[in-house]
């Protein structure tokens, strides 16, 4: 097995904070001739502690992808997150897990990282455990911007409150969704508007209802301005259901059954009730040349 080097978290959102970590990690495995790896649970640890479900940025298989496309993560351990992790001891995290079961030969971790039964280890620890096992060890310092601590936690509230350009500055990248395209309500194809429907997954924020100015990225590698509307569709339902629903500009094609990538970009308004279909239809067209001139601006056309 070729050797790891093996950055540790749980990389909610890969924000700016993880790319610091990632980066470093990347940077070894090429001095090394290592796998650059990074080592991530299934689910939060708090969540399972304390049994109270925490609404994350990214759904597991985004976190995966997001590592591998931005920062070049080869290899993305998600262990479950059960009873048999939860009481593992600090040091048996590392001998067992991370050196005999994956072939670390350097650790990477952010400096307020904790691990094993009870959180009991830190990044002291880690440190002085790798010392005598002589693996490398880094502890990346926080990443601050305007004297904010990058964290996924102060991410997720941006993401609920609609905050999406002042998200990306912290995320490093706009906030995505990605998902294999369902079949949805086709109220859009009756007033010549059709539109292509996700479905949050379980567990995963949704951004403040409104209107989106958005960028779908195909499996093909292009992409595509939309607009997004996240809410209940007040128009044309009285469902309480929250849908995400996007109308691709200058696209013509079916793409159902195919995973894509939706990109947030700016919000551009909060979702109303129209007093017609017709109403509704002139506001959409409204925010369609909204969202040409934002990609005008971002020379992204």
């Amino acid at each position: 097995m070729k050797p790891t080097v093996i950055a540790l978290g749980f990389f909610d959102g890969v924000h700016r904070g993880h790319g610091a970590l990632l980066r470093r990690t990347v940077e070894v495995a090429r001095q090394l001739d290592a796998t650059p790896a990074a080592f991530t649970f299934d689910r939060p640890p708090k969540e399972v502690v304390t049994g109270k479900p925490v609404p994350l940025i990214n759904s597991t298989q985004e976190r995966q992808e997001l590592m591998e496309r931005l920062y070049g993560i080869q290899q993305v351990i998600v262990a479950p997150f059960d009873h048999e992790m939860m009481t593992m001891p600090w040091e048996d995290f590392i001998t067992e897990l991370l050196v005999k079961r994956y072939g670390a030969v350097h650790l990477v971790a952010g400096h307020d990282y904790h691990f094993g039964h009870k959180n009991a280890g830190d990044p002291a620890l880690l440190q002085q455990k790798c010392r005598e096992l002589g693996l490398g060890c880094d502890i990346i310092p926080k990443v601050e911007i305007e004297g904010i601590t990058v964290s996924s936690t102060y991410i997720r509230q941006l993401v609920k409150d609609g905050e999406l350009e002042r998200a990306a500055e912290f995320l490093g990248h706009r906030h995505c969704l990605s998902q294999t395209v369902s079949h949805g309500f086709r109220f859009g194809r009756t007033i010549g508007i059709p539109t292509i429907n996700f479905t949050v997954p379980d567990h995963v924020l949704v951004p403040e209802k409104g209107v989106y100015v958005t960028r779908v990225y195909l499996p093909n590698g292009s992409s595509y301005a939309g607009v997004t509307n996240v809410g209940t569709r007040p128009t044309v339902s009285d469902s309480a259901d929250v849908s995400i629903e996007t109308f691709l500009l200058d696209f013509d094609g079916d793409l159902y059954g195919k995973r894509i990538r939706l990109e947030f970009c700016r919000r551009l308004r909060a979702e109303k009730k129209f007093d017609s279909p017709q109403q509704l239809k002139d506001e959409i067209e409204k925010n369609v040349a909204q969202t040409r001139a934002y990609f005008r601006e971002t020379g992204e056309v």
